[in-house]
């Protein structure tokens, strides 16, 4: 009746919903990890919980990660003399910032002034990755041509830019 309590008041405790079944595996992982501890005086690796209880590596890190509390994304992480340093500063997308942003919307515009042709080449040659070669072969134009256009429509998306 006491273990049902306690898992009862660790899955229903909690900031996030997570399933029955991803509880009980943590519960299992950390009784596991206790055992492990108390007989080898040192801490388990996952895959020696996970060999433990017979389960996948993952499972043991989602079972374990999904029994942490959410960290707000304004917590301090490092104070020194005023200048306080947040979760957020530390969680970076290098992908998606306000400079790619604003360069996918000018290279958007760039490339709509292209003509019909020459936004098919460069699709071909820089999406598809495919040669110069291969682009005159199946347009029906010379190599030379498809160069000079991929050349003038590169030129002009740069000075458009």
């Amino acid at each position: 009746m006491i273990v049902g309590e306690i898992r009862r008041y660790l899955r229903d405790n909690s900031t996030m919903r997570v399933s029955r079944a991803m509880r009980d595996t943590a519960y299992k992982v950390l009784q596991a990890k206790e055992a492990y501890m108390a007989q080898h005086q040192k801490e388990p690796t996952v895959d020696e919980i996970a060999k433990m209880l017979d389960l996948k590596r993952e499972d043991v890190v989602f079972a374990l990660d999904a029994i942490l509390e959410p960290v707000s994304l304004y917590e301090p992480v490092y104070s020194d003399s005023g200048d306080t340093i947040c979760v957020m500063d530390q969680v970076k997308d290098n992908k998606n910032n306000d400079e790619m942003w604003v360069e996918r919307i000018a290279l958007k515009e760039a490339v709509g002034h292209l003509t019909q042709r020459e936004r098919k080449i460069l699709s071909m040659r820089f999406f598809q990755g495919k040669t110069q070669m291969e682009v005159s072969a199946e347009i029906g134009i010379s190599q030379a041509q498809v160069s000079r256009l991929e050349k003038n429509a590169l030129r002009q998306i740069r000075k458009e830019m």
